[in-house]
């Protein structure tokens, strides 16, 4: 059996990096040019499979967020996958409006040989990152943290 096609896995990180960081309410239509039609995505609240849904995750993004963004701050590639470290940068719509948020995490990449992802998988810590940042929770959030670390 011949050896799987690899990617130019450069110029695809490139072009997911642009995507991802010039990410609009519009663009989302256009995730079909980074995303296998079969791809999965998984991240601390979505397990989703296929492009309709992935999409359905960044229209919620844009929905519940205010100027939601993303920045890549570094990137690791190794033959057909990528490992993305990120800083996803927005305001709460529903409260603390003016306050600059900020969630730092990582995003593993699998491509398939035309530089599709097939698989995405985001690593972020949801209690700090997000959770201590809600009003109310974020008591709760340190309590429990500081009873775990007892």
């Amino acid at each position: 059996m011949p050896p799987t096609a690899l990617p130019d896995t450069g110029t695809a990180v490139a072009r997911i990096v642009a995507f991802f960081e010039q990410l609009t309410p519009d663009s989302v239509d256009d995730i079909g040019s980074i995303y296998a039609p079969d791809a999965r995505f998984k991240d601390p609240f979505n397990e989703v499979q296929g492009i309709a849904l992935i999409q359905r995750v960044y229209q919620h993004m844009f929905e519940s967020l205010q100027e939601p963004g993303f920045k890549v701050t570094g990137h690791v590639v190794q033959g057909a996958q990528c490992f993305l470290t990120w800083d996803f940068m927005f305001r709460f719509k529903r409260f603390q409006r003016s306050v600059p948020q900020t969630v730092r995490g990582a995003s593993h990449l699998e491509l398939n040989a035309q530089g599709l992802i097939t698989r995405h998988r985001d690593y972020w810590d949801a209690a700090e990152e997000l959770y201590e940042k809600i009003p109310a929770l974020d008591v709760l959030m340190r309590w429990l943290k500081k009873r775990a670390n007892r």
